[in-house]
């Protein structure tokens, strides 16, 4: 645990990228060298290092459009810091352990890998972000890896490699939880928003619930939504459409989102509690929706990515009378962010 705050204008004496100690100064010349000569996914790097080190004390993030349209926001360096120190405690990193950062820097989870790196003072190699992220470093080992569902899905033969790995971004389906849990590795999934400065929870892989980092503590509104308190990241409580279950103040059962709540004849069902019954029985990508109908306001529909096939009825025998999907829809392709997180609501249009 680190017990002085260090400032965003600190670079760990242990830092070290792609195998080089680098300092402030050292960052800046190579921030320059990847915008003028660098390759796609490391000019982002270069001005995100220049823009960390500039006078101002904020950073302009965007959100990933996920529950709304996609904007931009200012968030506090001195709170990323808090972030990045948050995750070290929880997770006991180490200066001089060895880090993978694999993510888009163009989004918070892969700033924020860089920041930790940084303030931590990480052993951080850093590849082109792809789904296949450890082809790009033959048989090196690593303390800490950051992922996406895709990117671990198709890491599970290599991840041996890794004691531990976190995944965020979108949803773990239960088929890859099943696949992960068989490795040494331990894993855990993560929970936050580019609001919340990345994770703010996490989860690890067979448990239930997500358990609060350090210095956050939640509670839930009269929706029974998720409240986040959090003073070393936001002077303000922040406020979630995310439907959960408390278990104490620091820890949380995930059941679904306010806004995919389905009201039919009069009785709400969360969708993610029903295509949680049905994981692994769809093979294609899936969810549940609702769609409107005039004797049950709104009725529940399945809607499956791909071509259209043929769905055993036994699929559904899980389900409560009235879960049960009334249609099956397919799209040829879900529309998604870039984390690979279904957008439900623009597919269906």
């Amino acid at each position: 645990m680190i017990d002085f705050t260090p400032t965003y204008e600190n670079v760990h004496n242990q830092f070290k990228l792609n195998g080089f100690h680098l300092n402030r100064e050292d960052l800046c010349r190579v921030a320059y060298s990847f915008i003028k000569e660098g390759d796609d996914f490391e000019k982002p790097v270069g001005d995100f290092i220049l823009d960390w080190f500039d006078s101002k004390s904020y950073l302009e993030v965007k959100t990933s459009g996920t529950t709304g349209d996609a904007k931009t926001i200012q968030i506090d360096k001195q709170a990323m810091v808090n972030s990045a120190i948050a995750t070290g405690d929880f997770f006991d990193l180490h200066p001089g352990n060895k880090a993978l950062h694999c993510l888009p820097v163009k989004y918070i989870a892969g700033k924020m890998m860089l920041i930790r790196a940084m303030i931590l003072g990480l052993d951080v190699d850093f590849v082109a972000p792809s789904s296949h992220p450890l082809d790009e470093t033959d048989t090196e080992s690593y303390d800490f890896v950051a992922m996406v569902p895709l990117q671990a899905k198709h890491s599970i033969k290599q991840l041996k490699r890794v004691k531990k790995l976190i995944v965020g971004g979108a949803k773990m389906e239960k088929t890859l939880e099943t696949s992960l849990s068989k490795l040494p590795t331990l894993v855990y999934e993560t929970y936050g928003m580019t609001e919340t400065i990345t994770h703010i929870a996490a989860r690890k892989i067979g448990e239930k619930a997500f358990t609060v980092l350090p210095k956050v503590t939640i509670s839930y509104d009269d929706r029974n939504c998720l409240v986040i308190h959090a003073p070393s990241i936001s002077d303000d409580v922040i406020l979630t459409n995310d439907l959960v279950e408390l278990v104490n103040e620091n820890q949380f059962v995930f059941l679904g989102r306010i806004d995919n709540v389905i009201n039919t004849g009069g009785i709400k069902f969360i969708p993610e509690s029903i295509e949680e019954k049905l994981s692994g029985k769809i093979e294609p990508r899936f969810f549940i929706a609702g769609k409107a109908d005039k004797e049950l306001g709104e009725k529940v529909i399945l809607v499956v990515e791909g071509d259209q096939f043929t769905i055993d009825n036994n699929v559904f025998d899980g389900l409560d009378k009235y879960e049960k999907p009334k249609e099956i829809v397919f799209i040829s392709k879900f529309k998604e962010t870039e984390n690979g997180k279904v957008l439900r609501k623009e597919t269906l249009r």
